[in-house]
């Protein structure tokens, strides 16, 4: 069966073709939760709730763009969704944002050392640098999709850079000391 075959019987609640759409993406789309989840269950939950709403929603995609860019988007909205109605954002000065650069040595520190501190930062400096960082929106997209303003985005993002600059700091200094 085609990906459009599938996608037409998933409209027509064929569960067998659920069955088989949930297969094909599941794994691509658990990255995604895994990303803006603070744990591992809450991922497998948040990929739940995200399927759930991929069906009732299927009948809204017309084929155009990519149906894979479409399940993500409609998986992010899910889970930040969950994030709105818990009111994790606090509205921030403006004014409070430097800029803080992130130089990350891929050979001292390891890809999952790296989503494991990203996953432990606060739920709205996590969101945020998830969404701007790894997947390209810009503050003011951030801001709409969070229901926040622009400049508690980037300063949400400053702080995220922040606390993971000196969480990568106290890990290299650790390991330093330990191979002493």
């Amino acid at each position: 069966m085609s990906l459009d075959q599938l996608i037409e019987s998933c409209k027509i609640n064929n569960t067998k073709a659920q069955s088989e759409l949930y297969k094909l993406f599941s794994s691509k789309l658990f990255s995604v939760c895994l990303k803006y989840s603070r744990n591992y269950a809450e991922a497998e939950d948040n990929l739940q709730d995200a399927f759930i709403t991929i069906f009732k929603k299927i009948d809204q995609y017309k084929n155009k763009g990519s149906f894979e860019g479409w399940l993500k988007r409609v998986t992010i909205n899910t889970v930040l969704q969950k994030y709105r109605s818990e009111k994790v954002f606090d509205i921030i000065n403006e004014n409070v944002i430097d800029e803080v650069e992130l130089d990350v040595d891929e050979e001292s520190i390891s890809i999952d050392y790296l989503l494991r501190i990203i996953q432990e930062l606060p739920d709205r400096y996590r969101l945020v640098f998830n969404l701007y960082v790894l997947d390209g929106y810009s503050h003011k997209d951030i801001a709409d999709m969070l229901d926040i303003n622009i400049g508690t985005s980037k300063s949400n993002l400053a702080r995220a850079r922040q606390i993971l600059k000196q969480t990568i700091e106290d890990y290299k200094s650790t390991q330093s000391l330990q191979s002493l």
